[in-house]
């Protein structure tokens, strides 16, 4: 089994920063792929960022992309999610989550991600 558990959120104003972090427990870190999924209010999760095991290949949301880092600490079994340049539509719940991967191209889909997080909810004012 593998503990996930998410830390960083809050109230930011449009244009601020945020940094989330998730740490796991439980298990190899080292041998997952992790990501960062969100839930804005009355809609569907969605697929924000993924890192491979090695955090040598990351996959982005288009809406996120040039605003949103992702990064990850295998020493720390810890990865973070650096959020810069808020909008007021990056509101919602971020859920981390992980799973087995050796593979290069970090997965992209919920369904795959059998461990997740509690959740951390993000507000952005306007």
């Amino acid at each position: 089994q593998v503990q996930l558990v998410e830390s960083g959120g809050g109230l930011v104003q449009a244009g601020g920063s945020l940094r989330l972090s998730c740490a796991a427990s439980g298990r190899s870190f080292s041998s997952d792929v992790m990501a960062w999924f969100r839930q804005a209010p009355g809609k569907e999760r969605e697929f924000v960022v993924a890192i491979n095991r090695s955090g040598s290949n990351t996959v982005y949301a288009d809406s996120v992309k040039g605003r949103f880092t992702i990064s990850r600490d295998n020493a720390k079994n810890t990865v973070y999610l650096q959020m810069n340049s808020l909008k007021p539509e990056d509101t919602a719940v971020y859920y981390c989550a992980a799973r087995y991967s050796v593979a290069y191209r970090p997965i992209t889909t919920e369904d795959l991600y059998p461990y997740w997080g509690q959740g951390t909810q993000v507000t952005v004012s306007s």
